[in-house]
């Protein structure tokens, strides 16, 4: 019977999106709110204008599920779909400003990312400790750290998926990967809420993923990877983090291993280099294996392979029960 849920969750997510984004597409050529090509920006690859509103076909998709078949407690759901409301709200804003040909302050979104972030703490959702492997004991951190903890995780998965958002049914296909991952996770450890939200992400991921694969006829912009993001974050915190040990904390941060240590990469680079850390450029990973001569489509499954490959190692890390 539960698998029948998870089955009915991933097949609703999945159609809601499949439904919902043409009309979208066609509302944004209306509204013109499209991804106009820029030549004088080297991360811009596509010829022609593409829309910008999958985004709001995954949340739908996402919440309908989350909302029919989560057990989530009243306030850990609110403060997810809250949190979700915000992440798309400012996202928005900042793909809107790109249909301008202009740039958002990343103050703005900083402030609301964390905003975001706090609220999902205060409901509850945390990084509170892990068991020692040789005692049993369980190793409860002091609430600072929990607290310090909890928001960079949500913070920082937000970003990297954000940042990894470059290439025609790259995020989405990380994101898929990812997600149905940690939906594994969620199954050996009996965790209901966490493997609802995961298939219903993979549901939303793939079926983006009929319109985004190379080349896109639609795009989900900052409002959609840093929402897909913040719930990858979310569904970690709730599932594969619970009752860790201390080599079994790996086993997240390896289902999303490809964005992460791009990213903390591409960081240390801007870092050292003194540029700003949040200024957008062609460093991450993706466009780095473009110039050695591979094509986007190339790019995008070697990726997605290496993704495969990291999430299965935090696989067999699971049930070796480490």
């Amino acid at each position: 019977m539960v698998m029948i849920t998870y089955a009915i969750s991933f097949v609703l997510s999945f159609a809601i999106v499949m439904v919902l984004i043409p009309p979208l597409a066609k509302l944004a050529f209306r509204l013109d709110f499209v991804d106009k090509p820029r030549k004088d920006v080297e991360r811009k690859i596509h010829r022609e204008p593409i829309p910008l509103t999958a985004s709001y076909a995954i949340f739908v998709g996402f919440a309908a599920s989350f909302l029919l078949f989560s057990k989530e407690s009243p306030e850990q759901t609110v403060a997810v779909l809250i949190g979700s409301l915000l992440l798309l709200t400012i996202g928005t804003i900042d793909d809107w400003y790109k249909t301008q040909g202009k740039d958002f302050s990343a103050l703005p979104k900083l402030i609301v990312q964390l905003s975001a972030a706090v609220i999902v703490y205060m409901s509850g959702i945390t990084f509170s400790g892990f068991y020692n492997p040789l005692s049993g004991e369980y190793i409860l951190l002091p609430e600072w750290l929990q607290f310090v903890l909890t928001i960079l995780w949500i913070f920082g998965v937000t970003t990297v998926i954000n940042f990894s958002d470059g290439m025609d049914g790259l995020a989405g296909g990380l994101s898929a990967i990812s997600a149905g991952t940690l939906f594994v996770v969620a199954l050996v450890k009996g965790q209901n809420t966490s493997a609802i939200m995961a298939i219903s992400l993979v549901g939303v991921a793939l079926a983006y993923l009929r319109y985004n694969k190379p080349p896109a006829k639609i795009f989900m912009g900052d409002a959609g990877a840093t929402f897909l993001g913040f719930i990858l974050a979310v569904i970690a915190l709730d599932g594969a983090f619970k009752q860790a040990t201390v080599l079994s904390l790996f086993i997240p941060i390896l289902a999303l291993g490809v964005p992460i240590f791009d990213n903390l990469f591409v960081v240390m680079k801007r870092f050292m280099q003194g540029k700003p850390i949040y200024q957008a450029d062609a460093s991450q990973v993706h466009y780095r294996l473009l110039r050695t001569g591979l094509n986007p489509k190339q790019v995008v499954a070697f990726l997605c392979l290496i993704s495969v490959c990291f999430s299965l190692t935090s696989i067999i890390l699971l049930l070796l029960g480490v």
